[in-house]
């Protein structure tokens, strides 16, 4: 991946965390934020899970939420051509996506124009930077077994298709040369330590006792950034 980059002396990205479909605004944001800073547009947008790239109702189907909360979203239009995504963005996977149509692009891939989903574990190159990232969440359960789901997906099938799998992970902690940034959807364990902890319990309360018991957050995603040490 070696687009064209916009500055010279630099790369300029945008991150967002979840996406919940909502490709419209978010790009509408990108926007902003960079006529407000006076720049021409951003070489990526990274998007952190969620993505919910449902091109249709079968899509839909298979997008691990109660019905009632289903909804179409803005993807579509993304990938039937009605719209081209602005600037080109990639995304990790995460609990709510459209299952079906990610496991396709198991590698990663194009999902639409200018749209690259990163797969189960992937490293990319953008110019400089590398780029390396994970998806689903953790679930220790089904850590050590395969890819067993296949459509069509019961309920189990579809919340364990985006737990995270050692086979992933392990292609990961295979890499030996150094990681510019670092994605996953899921935290790694013990991160929340690192930051303003005491303004994240104080919003979330709920996190507070998971977190003081070991159990909030990614452990194979433990395992890369402690062996990746992405810079950021």
């Amino acid at each position: 991946m070696e687009p064209e980059l916009k500055e010279e002396h630099g790369v300029r990205l945008a991150i967002e965390g979840c996406g919940h479909g909502t490709l419209h605004a978010i790009y509408a944001s990108v926007d902003e934020a960079c006529k407000q800073k006076a720049w021409p547009g951003v070489d990526l947008l990274i998007i952190g899970g969620d993505f919910q790239s449902v091109r249709n109702a079968y899509d839909l189907n298979c997008v691990s939420m109660p019905a009632k909360y289903r909804s179409m979203c803005d993807f579509h239009e993304y990938y039937s051509g009605q719209r081209t995504a602005p600037f080109l963005t990639i995304f990790v996977g995460g609990n709510h996506e459209a299952s079906n149509y990610l496991f396709e692009l198991y590698y990663g891939g194009w999902v639409a124009p200018n749209i690259y989903y990163m797969g189960a574990a992937n490293v990319l190159r953008l110019g400089p930077l590398r780029i390396a990232g994970m998806s689903g969440i953790w679930k220790g359960y089904n850590y050590r077994k395969p890819h067993h789901e296949r459509l069509p997906y019961n309920e189990s099938d579809m919340k364990s298709i985006y737990h995270t799998r050692e086979v992933d992970v392990r292609k990961l902690l295979q890499i030996q040369t150094q990681v510019d940034i670092g994605i996953s959807h899921d935290w790694p364990k013990g991160v929340e330590w690192k930051g303003n902890f005491r303004q994240l319990f104080r919003f979330k309360k709920h996190l507070e006792e998971d977190a003081r018991a070991g159990q909030l957050g990614n452990v194979a995603a433990q395992y890369v950034l402690d062996r990746l040490r992405p810079r950021h």
